[in-house]
């Protein structure tokens, strides 16, 4: 009998080791002071909506003040695609095709060649608008351009101000391309949920 006391207290001394290592488990997201849930309601966050934007991306690489520029050529070496070529952009985005057309934005990233087999950019933007209540925010754009397929499909995947929280999808059209100077309007139509 005075063996079994001490596998009896063993025993419990596992027990009460092992529930405390649950209870640790379990309650181990109140030890990280860097993380907590929030409503959104606290935020300003309020129903979410769908929203449709038509715009005209403006891209220049002539003339005296060009809209992109080159700012990595691609290499000596490299295939008919111009596979490594990177431009800076300050596009702008208008209502409509011509660029007399009311200005409301400006596409602000990059875009580079991304592929060796086809012309395929890799196209990383935001769209910042300067005008009525979304002046000041963005919405940004990352995602795969086939510039020469008739319609394109890039993801939206995020944005700042009234575009919080956004995500979406862009379908891109070439409106205009001159072939001799590069230089191409393209009609944008953003799909975009936000709050």
């Amino acid at each position: 009998m005075a063996r079994s006391v001490p596998i009896l207290a063993s025993k419990f001394v596992t027990l009460l080791l092992l529930s405390s290592f649950a209870t640790i488990l379990v309650t181990g997201d109140e030890d990280h002071e860097f993380v907590r849930s929030l409503d959104r309601k606290l935020l300003g966050l309020k129903k979410e909506k769908l929203s449709h934007f038509k715009l005209y991306w403006h891209d220049i690489l002539t003339g005296q003040n060009p809209s992109a520029v080159q700012v990595v050529p691609p290499p000596s070496n490299t295939s008919r695609t111009a596979f490594g070529l990177v431009r800076m952009i300050d596009n702008p985005l208008t209502l409509g095709p011509e660029m007399s057309s009311k200005l409301v934005g400006r596409a602000q990233g990059f875009y580079a060649q991304a592929s060796q087999q086809d012309i395929g950019l890799l196209m990383a933007m935001n769209f910042a608008f300067i005008e009525g209540k979304y002046n000041g925010s963005t919405i940004t754009v990352l995602g795969k351009n086939a510039v020469f397929s008739t319609v394109r499909e890039m993801p939206v995947i995020g944005g700042s101000g009234l575009f919080r929280f956004a995500r979406g999808y862009v379908q891109a059209r070439t409106h205009k391309l001159d072939m001799a100077t590069g230089d191409a309007t393209v009609e944008y139509n953003v799909y975009v949920f936000h709050y």
